[in-house]
């Protein structure tokens, strides 16, 4: 198992799963942004926060791909369908936990179901597994991290 081929994998884990999740937008699937949310949190100018989005998912993507690596090390191996499970805990962590209890906590332009009305919030309150962003979202969230998950595994246990 080669860190090299993590990293590879998360470069382009992270390429299939931003393209599935912005195909997903551009087709109404879903509202959710993810570049756009992440940016946000650093500007309120729109597009410097898709940029600084696409900029800081990437760097997101690297970083999951060497903690999915290190799992793959403790477990003693690798492979798609191991890193497709992974990929169902990360999509469930980031549809939760992430979104609904770490990031508002830190996103100053992200509203919460406590935001006073008369605050105007540049981002709705995301909700469990981002179904504030449309009922599909889940499901476009979950199958775009199994997609990461595959490609990382793959590319780790190939080498």
């Amino acid at each position: 198992m080669s860190l090299w081929a993590a990293l590879a994998g998360g470069f382009a884990g992270t390429l299939v799963l931003t393209t599935a999740l912005s195909g997903a937008t551009q087709l109404r699937l879903t509202r959710m942004d993810v570049p756009f949310l992440l940016g946000t949190a650093f500007t309120d100018n729109r597009t410097a926060a898709k940029v600084v989005g696409y900029g800081l998912h990437f760097v997101a993507g690297m970083a999951f791909a060497l903690l999915y690596y290190a799992m793959f090390l403790v477990v003693g191996r690798a492979g798609w369908l191991l890193g497709m499970t992974f990929g169902l805990l990360h999509a469930l962590f980031a549809g939760s936990v992430l979104v609904n209890v770490i990031l508002p906590a830190i996103h100053p332009r992200m509203g919460t179901p406590f935001t006073a009305a008369d605050s105007s919030p540049l981002l709705e309150p995301p909700g469990f597994m981002l179904l504030n962003y449309g009922r599909a979202t889940p499901i476009v969230t979950i199958i775009a991290h199994l997609a990461y998950g595959a490609i990382v595994g793959a590319l780790v246990a190939a080498t």
